[in-house]
């Protein structure tokens, strides 16, 4: 159902209404902005708390930039609601996060207020320097914004972008939004530094001195503000003994400045739109501005789900209900209750300590858990460093998000083959989140990698005996991949069970038809074989691959030899998957059947629930049976070609 919003809010319909508010009037719309974010929040789950700490810096913005034509990138988009809304979003925003209806992310096809796709963090520097770049190059005077959290600032390509960008001419302002907090606790010496600047009551007071003096522009002169700058740098280098990091980059420094005041930020926002060059705004920011349950528990409400707007309460399933764990929570016990037997295992994470349920291991052993922030490239070559010691390292990072790391698997860690465990959590379409963050590529990309083992559990208690036989005297790579969300049994924490690596098994035995699956899916492909059984008549064999890496020949050698037709299911993409691996091991050794693949198409599947993208990918329970009546009509196709011709040309199964 459509919401509803303040008055004022109402009667916004772009950014071109905010020019001609008073200060007392954008001060209410901010408040009317947070209002409506919290009312839409609470009834349809998404990401709340970052976008709350930015209402007073996006309205500020879009006041004093002249947007889409000046170019605004949000970084991760976890802050970008309140610049939906204002961009004539605000009628669609109920559809927020649901199949068919606007992303939870800033998307280039959803609307030219959206400069540039964001779901992966520390893109934006580099990005708005790009468009700063060409824009200087076709002579344009607009301006580029990109507004970078402290903890994507964190990640390796911030840093390459900052350098760049300090060297340049571009126009480009850069605003560091400073809330301490990505979705965890910031972490490293970049949150030590920033803290050491915003909390510094001598700099602060000085500054705060020579901003007023800047506000006098029009009786200072050039030469003037040239002095004034240099004197605020030597305070600074005064009070810290040392430059300040981002002038030292290049970068025309200001700040800290507080990020709820609207008309300050507009009148400083004003003036660095008439400052050339590369500028960084440092703006500090709370996290769930304005709600005070989010406020206190900040990672709780980054996407808290559903939750009553009035109480804070976030709605939770009742303990003991009788649901399967998440797979997540059975990593995030397991690996301490491994830990605890086996000094040598180290759990590291970039940034997502609580989203992965490594904070369970952290929380009881904090000395041997390290969330390195938002860093995947560092996480791997850091965990292929403790490796080389004789630590076992346990580095779990979201599948999607792998992908940056792709380098650092092949170069530093199985080239050398070293003994890392890589937990792939969020393997396979995540959802709401959408495109930016299904897990559709790990399998194609990492399976043409040497060394590597690639496991997919099926359920709880696989990925608690996969990750228990990663850690028994390991001499190579291993990768577990696994799904977001619930699995499939309660009664899942059995004895610990070594799983020959390499082998599958047969789930059902059949003779007509193999379904042939791998992980979490199988469960699906399990339960439509066996209601296609009972329906049609035909034989139907269901088998779990279990790894991809070494496959089990000799399973697959069952299947070819025993079938007439095989169907592949799995939750990665077609090209390059499971089921091109069979197809590959059905030409090396020369047989000759029916193959039917589903998965995910060769596009970007949006957002949506789970089941809802299954269904639109074609590899839900309803089509699994539709590729089994496909098959079963080709055999029967076959059967009547083979008594007419009466020549035994069609080979069936049978070698060549």
């Amino acid at each position: 159902m459509a919401l509803q919003a303040g008055k004022l809010l109402s009667s916004i319909q772009s950014p071109g209404d905010l020019k001609t508010l008073s200060q007392e009037e954008l001060q209410i719309l901010c408040e009317e902005l947070r209002q409506f974010i919290i009312d839409a929040v609470s009834l349809n789950p998404g990401h709340f708390g970052a976008s709350l700490g930015v209402v007073e810096l996006t309205v500020a913005l879009h006041k004093v930039f002249d947007t889409p034509r000046d170019q605004l990138i949000w970084d991760v988009g976890h802050q970008a609601y309140a610049h939906k809304i204002l961009t004539g979003r605000r009628d669609l925003f109920h559809t927020n996060r649901h199949y068919g209806g606007i992303s939870g992310f800033p998307r280039m096809d959803e609307s030219p207020y959206d400069a540039f796709g964001t779901g992966h963090a520390s893109t934006s520097v580099s990005a708005a320097l790009g468009m700063a770049v060409a824009s200087g190059l076709k002579g344009d005077d607009r301006h580029h914004i990109a507004v970078i959290g402290d903890g994507s600032m964190t990640g390796g390509l911030a840093f390459e972008g900052l350098n760049h960008a300090g060297v340049s001419n571009a126009n480009l302002l850069v605003i560091l939004n400073d809330n301490g907090i990505s979705i965890d606790n910031g972490v490293g010496a970049l949150k030590e530094y920033l803290t050491e600047i915003t909390t510094s009551r001598t700099y602060n007071r000085l500054k705060d001195d020579i901003w007023r003096l800047l506000g006098n522009a029009g009786s200072v002169g050039p030469g003037a503000r040239r002095s004034i700058q240099k004197l605020e740098n030597a305070i600074k280098s005064l009070l810290f003994r040392q430059s300040n990091f981002f002038e030292s980059l290049g970068f025309r420094y200001f700040g800290p400045v507080d990020g709820h005041d609207v008309g300050y930020l507009q009148r400083i926002l004003g003036d660095l739109k008439h400052i050339k060059g590369p500028k960084l705004l440092h703006v500090v920011t709370v996290k769930g501005k304005g709600y005070p349950f989010a406020e206190k528990d900040q990672t709780r409400f980054h996407a808290p789900g559903f939750f009553d707007k009035k109480t804070g309460k976030i709605q939770v399933p009742e303990k003991n209900t009788g649901h399967p764990p998440k797979y997540q929570r059975v990593f995030g016990e397991t690996i301490l209750e491994l830990a605890e037997k086996n000094s040598r295992i180290v759990g590291i994470t970039p940034a997502m300590p609580t989203g992965c349920s490594l904070n369970i291991m952290m929380g009881a052993m904090p000395g041997r858990t390290f969330d390195v922030g938002i860093a995947e490239q560092h996480a791997v070559t850091f965990s292929a460093g403790l490796a080389v010691q004789g630590m076992i390292p346990f580095c779990n990072v979201y599948s999607s998000f792998f992908q940056r790391a792709y380098d650092q698997v092949i170069h530093d860690v199985a080239l050398q083959n070293l003994p890392v465990v890589f937990c792939l959590d969020r393997a396979g379409l995540v959802g709401e989140d959408g495109a930016t963050h299904h897990g559709m590529f790990d399998l194609s990309s990492l399976r043409c990698i040497p060394n590597l083992v690639i496991a997919a559990p099926m359920n709880e208690e696989e990925l608690r005996n996969m990750m228990y036989t990663a850690q028994l005297n390991p001499v190579s790579p291993y990768v577990i991949r696994y799904p977001r969300g619930e699995g499939v049994m309660r009664e899942w924490k059995t004895p610990f069970r070594k799983i020959e690596t390499g082998r599958g098994r047969r789930l059902k035995n059949g003779s007509d038809i193999a379904v042939v699956s791998a992980g979490h899916v199988g469960n699906m492909a399990l339960k439509a074989c066996s209601m296609f059984e009972e329906q049609s008549g035909f034989s139907v064999s269901c088998y779990d691959l279990r790894f991809l890496k070494p496959m089990d020949e000799s399973l697959l050698h069952e299947v070819f030899s025993g079938h007439q037709a095989v169907i592949t299911v799995e939750d990665n993409a077609l090209a390059g998957g499971m089921g091109s691996a069979l197809l590959e091991f059905m030409a090396d050794h020369h047989y000759r059947i029916f193959v039917k693949r589903l998965g995910i198409p060769d596009y970007f599947p949006g957002h949506g629930t789970i089941p809802e993208l299954h269904r639109e990918c074609g590899f839900d329970p309803d089509a699994v049976i539709r590729a089994l009546e496909d098959a079963a009509a080709q055999l029967k196709l076959n059967l009547l070609q083979n008594k007419k011709q009466k020549t035994g040309l069609y080979v069936g199964n049978h070698r060549q």
